[in-house]
């Protein structure tokens, strides 16, 4: 009973965990473009190169540097929905939330390889993975009855407009206006 009443908690969290999975996997390589773009070749290799030589543990505290600089961003967005500015704060934390895990992916880029180096984030990074997995094998399953409910739908809406195409809709619509005349004739006869 109770892990029916759990089931569509799951299904939501699962749900926001692909999501946020989504929007890693699709920010990092617009975040990688925009910082290719950047003609600081030398500066890029240095920080590479800096971070190449950071112990693991000071490669945690890079990791958190995005997190941490958009802070201010996030804490404005929450005042402005402290004080009904509903738009503008969804806005500024869908922002902040862009930002940060557009960055913070091309971060983990450069630093996985340190980062792995520490045996809690390894086993964090393991459980995570798992989870993710977890996570589609509980959404998958509802996604392809989407799919399969959404073509339907089309395939309808399809036969739909043929019947309403140009040539077609005539007879349609006469047809249409017969049957409904002959059901009005019945009813008055009855």
């Amino acid at each position: 009973m109770m892990r029916r009443l759990l089931r569509p908690l799951w299904i939501l969290l699962a749900l926001v965990f692909l999501f946020e999975a989504w929007l890693w996997e699709h920010l990092r390589p617009i975040v990688a473009w925009i910082v290719d773009r950047i003609r600081w070749d030398t500066l890029k290799t240095q920080v590479a190169q800096w971070i190449d030589r950071l112990p693991p543990a000071a490669t945690f505290l890079v990791f958190l540097v995005p997190v941490l600089l958009l802070l201010p961003l996030k804490i404005v967005g929450l005042w402005m929905l402290a004080h009904g500015s509903w738009l503008g704060a969804m806005a500024t934390l869908a922002l902040a939330k862009v930002v940060s895990m557009g960055v913070t992916a091309f971060i983990f880029d450069l630093t996985r390889p340190k980062l792995l180096q520490l045996a809690w984030f390894r086993w964090l990074y393991d459980h995570v993975i798992v989870w993710l997995e977890k996570a589609h094998a509980l959404v998958d399953p509802l996604k392809a009855e989407l799919r399969a409910w959404l073509k339907a739908i089309r395939r309808r809406v399809r036969v739909m407009m043929w019947l309403l195409r140009p040539n077609r809709a005539g007879r349609f619509m006469r047809r249409a206006l017969w049957l409904r005349r002959r059901a009005q004739q019945r009813a008055q006869a009855a």
